[in-house]
């Protein structure tokens, strides 16, 4: 399933296979696993340091395609992925979620008033055309997210940037509206090349050709895509950072997550992340086979959830959206459905960030509690069908989940059927990847189960600020306007402390209000092979591929 990641440049909606727990579409100093000795282990044979090899194949998977290679427009885990192998940015982040020059040459510069920025870009990137990456691009690709005709769920990452220029071939200068704390969300966007775009206007942009078959500046190139069969990657010899030592990545489109795990068992592929309910049966498999190795309890920045639609009359009583977290045992999820694989989660800031606080209203199991909160909302049993019902209406809707992802589907079942026990009829229903994706971003669903992947600067306007109702990424339609200030405070805010401060307030409100029954934060498991070298046991996924090799 499927991340950014918050305002959002860095938030996604977590729907890949290592998020079995981003959204979408998402901070210097955070404090992550990666500062801590790794909680991760490794189970299968170990691999001695042996000789390096120049080439051979990683195949992966994921249950739906990428929604294309303009990351301005895309909003999925798989979609940040493939972008990430076939284009560079000004920075990405590292597993503190700080960030870490790419293209540009060490960190950004600020005048004293913090409303202007410069950053100094490398000279020697060039494109897979061959053409140069100069200050051009970057000011080409900068000005799509402030033009008026954007209308894609980035625009509020970039409102407080008021313009961008170009100084010289190497340097750019970035000019905001008002000091702006959450700049490190604009860093991580592809830069496109001017010379094949300049053409296009932004509003065709995603639907451009480009946008499906596209040129960058990063470690791979894309060389075919067959919709909803697989997509195959090639090593751009002229990269920057040095030619990649794996020279093939296959990305198999595979929308069933018990069918992926055959084809790790088979050899088919060889680079995924395993689901809590595969885990014993791939943990045997590691231990009796040679072929792969698995690194367990890897930490990541993601909490799965349950949305209610706020515009349902339904969910728009708070203590009912209250009640239905105290109906749900999440517990039990995180250790029967998940296999232990998770935490608890009571508000919408991962465990792993520096700001994250468990000092906020909580909703914990209670059954009788939960009933006595809906009664106050007027929801009774009135003619004893078992059902509860208000004014000649039943109390039940519409689940959705995504297709293929067994972790959640079961855990959808298991809402499912605590909800039943309260009077609550809940009809779970299964849509596939990419159609999931688009009935979430559209608003199309009464409750929907899924995940956020949460990367960059902790600030989370872009799902939960009220100007991102419209066109940005709060689909569930929340409107707090203490919220509404106390995120735009943060963002004019450079005093860690202080934000953190903020910070807590926000996470304290958005948890009394329940917009979401915020469910766990997992720990993931990557399978590779056993041969592989070169990847951060602190990192899922294929983040750093540049770095791996294959050993003989």
């Amino acid at each position: 399933m499927f991340k950014s990641y918050r305002k959002l440049a860095t938030v996604a909606l977590a729907a890949t296979m290592s998020a079995s727990v981003l959204l979408a579409g998402c901070s210097a100093g955070t404090k992550s696993a990666g500062e801590q000795p790794s909680t991760g282990t490794s189970t299968g044979t170990n691999t001695a340091a042996k000789e390096k090899v120049d080439g051979g194949e990683i195949t992966t998977a994921y249950l739906g395609d990428p929604q294309g290679f303009i990351r301005f427009w895309a909003t999925t885990t798989t979609s940040t992925e493939v972008i990430d192998l076939v284009f560079s940015s000004l920075y990405k982040f590292n597993e503190k979620q700080d960030i870490v020059p790419d293209l540009a040459v060490g960190q950004p510069t600020f005048s004293d008033d913090k409303l202007t920025m410069t950053i100094k870009i490398r000279s020697d990137a060039k494109f897979s055309d061959g053409k140069p990456v100069t200050a051009d691009d970057v000011v080409f690709t900068y000005n799509i997210p402030i033009n008026p005709d954007y209308t894609g769920p980035r625009k509020g990452t970039f409102e407080k940037m008021q313009k961008i220029e170009k100084v010289d071939d190497t340097t750019v200068k970035i000019t905001f509206k008002e000091p702006h704390a959450g700049y490190i969300d604009m860093m991580i966007y592809n830069i496109l090349p001017q010379h094949l775009l300049k053409d296009t206007p932004v509003k065709e942009m995603d639907k451009s050709p480009f946008f499906k078959n596209p040129v960058g500046s990063g470690p791979y190139k894309l060389t075919e895509w067959k919709a909803s069969q697989y997509l195959t990657f090639t090593r751009n010899e002229n990269y920057f950072g040095g030619k990649p030592a794996i020279e093939k990545v296959t990305a198999k489109i595979i929308p069933d997550a018990n069918a992926m795990m055959a084809q790790l068992q088979t050899g088919e592929i060889n680079v995924i992340g395993v689901p809590a309910d595969n885990l014993a049966a791939i943990e045997q498999y590691a231990k009796t086979n040679s072929k792969i190795k698995l690194q367990k309890g890897i930490p990541v920045s993601q909490y799965l959830f349950i949305g209610w639609n706020l515009t349902n009359p339904l969910f728009q009583d708070k203590k009912v959206r209250q009640a239905l977290t105290m109906a749900i045992d999440r517990k039990s999820i995180v250790d029967n459905v998940v296999e232990g694989q998770g935490k608890v989660v009571n508000s919408q800031t991962p465990p792993t960030y520096w700001n994250y606080t468990d000092n906020v209203p909580k909703f914990d199991f209670n059954v009788e509690k939960a009933k006595s909160l809906l009664a106050e909302a007027g929801w009774k049993d009135t003619n004893g069908d078992g059902v509860l019902d208000k004014d000649g209406k039943n109390f039940e809707f519409e689940l959705q989940v995504n297709q293929g992802n067994t972790v959640r589907e079961k855990g959808v079942t298991v809402v499912q059927q605590q909800l039943k026990k309260i009077g609550i009829n809940v009809t779970p229903r299964v849509v596939e990847s990419s159609a999931f994706t688009k009935n979430f971003q559209g608003k199309n669903f009464q409750a929907i189960y899924y995940g956020w992947s949460i990367s960059g600067d902790p600030n989370p306007k872009g799902i939960w600020h009220s100007s991102e109702i419209e066109k940005g990424l709060n689909t569930v339609s929340y409107k707090n306007a203490e919220v509404d200030k106390l995120i735009d405070q943060d963002l004019s805010t450079f005093d860690k402390e202080k934000r953190k401060e903020i910070l807590g307030k926000v996470d304290a409100l958005i948890a009394e209000d329940q917009p979401y029954t915020f469910l766990y934060s997992p720990t993931v498991t990557y399978a590779y092979p056993t041969n592989l070298e070169g990847y951060n046991p602190n990192r899922d996924g294929l983040k750093e591929i540049e770095k791996w090799y294959f050993t003989k």
